[in-house]
């Protein structure tokens, strides 16, 4: 019986640290303010209307337009852009000379092994 009520008391701890941390998950979720997305800050969460309606312009039917889709997938498009990290020249220039380098080493690469097996065919098939 003693060790019953042992485990009981085991779980109830463990209930609580559960239920402080629903807690904690439930302060986080009501957060009304709008916060970056990504590291650059320039994208916010959109949020919808608490009336219901949607922030998007749809035609009766529900549908978006033709001009509407394009200009959705500019304004994505450009959205996506500002979350990108742009390299500075410095960075740019060091790996323009890293992939240069490397193109030149496999380029030799190649170029030997395929003067190499030429001489091999050659050799074994005859001129």
């Amino acid at each position: 019986m003693a060790e019953k009520n042992r485990r009981d008391d085991e779980f109830a701890d463990e209930r609580l640290d559960d239920e402080a941390f629903d807690d904690a998950v439930d302060d986080d979720a009501t957060d009304d303010e709008d916060e970056p997305v990504s590291r650059g800050g320039t994208a916010t969460r959109s949020r919808v209307a608490k009336t219901g309606e949607s922030t998007s312009k749809r035609t009766e039917t529900g549908r978006v337009g033709f001009f509407g889709r394009i200009a959705r997938f500019f304004r994505e498009v450009v959205a996506e852009l500002r979350k990108v990290i742009w390299p500075t020249r410095k960075e740019l220039l060091t790996y323009t000379a890293v992939v240069v380098v490397f193109v030149a080493v496999m380029l030799s690469i190649v170029a030997v092994l395929d003067y190499g097996f030429a001489k091999g065919v050659l050799a074994v098939f005859g001129n």
